[in-house]
């Protein structure tokens, strides 16, 4: 090996690495982002591989505190980060080994910087999901507050950007707020699929050490384990869903902000942003530019090509890992960076929003936007409706050749179209004749009729905090003591908090374990409440269930938590022994193991 090449793969090559290769390939430089996981998932392989005997206690300890001040290090700023070490793996390991001597060199036993770089991207992401899901939260909140304020603030409604209908500023917040809920929705949907372990599958074949990947997995708060090792290795579905989801959010956002910046304008005149959210001119004293939506509006189309570059960048890939993937990190990264701005942007603003009520009104008084009411209140004077269309299509002609909205004419004048219209015709030509309209949850004046909490509890999870949609004997129920409500999703542990140790489970409402263990593995998933009820599967106790916790026409969600957990183990082992039965003969080229190896995965292929 030459002296000047990488010591982590150097061994079979017999001539230096050109440098301009080293920088062309470093990674270093972006993907130190991910120091603090990498750290974390070190820390968890240690200690796992002191659990199986790989390492003694000793070199365990050794190796997890000179981490540990690895990382005070690198929050410090005091790490010297080296382009000749490749990546943030490496850098790590090299500063680590220079601290505690060759102990250092057995942290990489039992694991591929391959897997090793897949399980940093899942943590990195997941922390990120979570700060995006808590940003998403505060921007409903501030939807729904807003919307609440300004329930009976009249604006025009439109399609093709002509009035249409009168509605509310209220109304038209909340279906902001039905698109962001949707993202979350999504949001949550991808993470559940992203939380699996792939380390363990080395390069791609797994390991012929005895190591235990579902220690690891708890340690790190994921899930399970994932199934392939040729598939852990190369996946980045979960990157490219995430930016889908990005993509998805950023068309929404970048919706709205196209209203606020019409709203805004002299033209339209609806609404007045803070200064805080604007700048000015260089040369026009008088302007004040909503800069901040338009900014968000631009940066949709960095999203949108970051989707195109991850698609892209997989799409012509065989399997298993290849350096392709190192172009994954700074599309993701970028995204990462650009929805968490956009979003603390519009959840500082949304709820700083001031409407300008009378040019609001003002606005919706034109256009003869009480046509289609004219029309509804002929229809139910007994008039067909395509005749009714017609004659207040003649009614609007004659407006607009006499310049005057359907509310300004005499009853004389809208008489010479039909015989049918009355006095009382004057009810719903006015604005303020809205409330007709609130024949269902949709219609603008039961906004006041919808708390916004409750909205969001609507979403579970996505409120924790706020209050299930309990009906009154069901609030009784829970408010008696009864401990098999209490249970609560489990969280992931910090770095700080990593132990080998595997955690007790509470009981739930049909008698079970919160969490099952199914061939060593633990399921944890968060699902969404469903209009079923309680899925659990058990027949002797979902009578019980279905009287205690899901009576009087309610669902109780942590009934449900449990429950599906239960039945998704179930499943899972289900299929595990189908397929190491029936499928593994044919899926699978089996490898000799040594003697004494032991293998706690499914199929006996090196550690897997």
């Amino acid at each position: 090996m030459s002296e000047s090449t990488n010591q982590s793969w150097g061994g079979r090559f017999s001539e230096p690495t050109d440098a301009f290769v080293a920088r062309f390939t470093a990674s270093v430089d972006f993907d130190q982002r991910m120091a603090q996981h990498d750290i974390r998932g070190s820390i968890a392989h240690a200690t796992m591989l002191a659990g199986v005997g790989v390492l003694s206690e000793e070199e365990r300890d050794t190796i997890i505190e000179g981490l540990k001040e690895i990382s005070e290090e690198i929050a410090r700023g005091e790490f010297e980060w080296s382009v000749a070490l490749e990546d943030v793996h490496m850098n790590i390991e090299a500063r680590l080994t220079a601290k505690i001597g060759n102990t250092g060199k057995k942290l990489h036993t039992g694991r591929s910087r391959n897997d090793q770089v897949a399980t940093d991207i899942r943590l990195y992401l997941r922390d990120e999901i979570d700060v995006i899901d808590a940003e998403l939260t505060r921007l409903r909140e501030g939807m729904l507050g807003l919307a609440e304020q300004e329930a009976d603030t009249i604006m025009p409604g439109f399609t093709h950007l002509q009035s249409a209908q009168p509605v509310t500023f209220g109304h038209h917040l909340l279906a902001w707020q039905e698109m962001v809920a949707r993202d979350q929705d999504r949001l949550k949907d991808c993470r559940v699929r992203m939380n699996v372990l792939p380390l363990g599958a080395a390069a791609l074949a797994g390991t012929t050490f005895p190591i235990d990947r579902h220690v690891t997995s708890e340690l790190l708060g994921f899930d399970r384990p994932t199934e392939n090792s040729l598939d852990s290795v190369s996946d980045r579905d979960f990157a490219i869903e995430f930016t889908s989801f990005a993509s998805l959010l950023m068309m929404h956002l970048s919706r709205m902000s196209e209203e606020l910046v019409l709203w805004t304008s002299a033209q339209f005149d609806f609404i007045d942003l803070p200064d805080r959210f604007c700048t000015g001119s260089s040369i026009m004293p008088q302007k004040k530019n909503p800069d901040v939506p338009e900014l968000v509006r631009g940066k949709t189309g960095r999203v949108y090509g970051h989707l195109m570059s991850l698609l892209t960048l997989m799409k012509s890939q065989p399997l298993a890992y290849n350096k392709d993937n190192q172009e994954d990190k700074e599309p993701l990264f970028d995204t990462v960076d650009t929805v968490r701005g956009c979003l603390r942007a519009f959840a500082d603003m949304i709820p700083a929003i001031r409407p300008k009520a009378a040019n609001m009104y003002a606005s919706a008084s034109k256009g003869f936007a009480t046509a289609t009411d004219l029309a509804d209140y002929l229809v139910r004077k007994g008039v067909a409706f395509r005749d009714a269309h017609e004659i207040v299509g003649k009614s609007v002609a004659f407006g607009i050749e006499q310049n005057r909205d359907l509310s300004e004419m005499t009853l004389e004048e809208l008489r010479q179209f039909s015989d049918t219209i009355d006095a009382d015709v004057f009810d719903v030509l006015t604005l303020e004749a809205l409330s007709p309209r609130a024949t269902t949850s949709v219609a603008p004046p039961r906004i006041k009729s919808v708390p916004p909490r409750s909205v969001l509890a609507r979403h579970w999870p996505h409120a924790p905090d706020a209050p299930p949609p309990f009906s009154e004997a069901a609030r009784r129920s829970l408010a008696s003591g009864s401990p098999n409500h209490s249970i609560a999703a489990r969280r992931p542990p910090d770095a700080s908090s990593v132990e080998p140790v595997r955690p007790s489970y509470p009981s739930h409402p049909c008698g079970a374990a919160a969490g099952r263990r199914s061939s060593g593995r633990l399921w944890t998933e968060r699902p969404a409440v469903s209009s079923g009820g309680c899925r659990c599967r058990r027949p002797a106790r979902r009578g019980a269930s279905r009287g205690r916790g899901c009576r009087d026409g309610f669902i109780d969600r942590h009934c449900v938590q449990a429950c599906f957990r239960i039945s998704r183990a179930t499943e899972h082992e289900r299929y595990r022994v189908f397929r190491q039965r029936r499928l593994s003969p044919l899926i699978h080229l089996r490898r000799v193991m040594p003697a004494g190896a032991t293998s706690r995965g499914n199929d006996g292929i090196r550690g897997f």
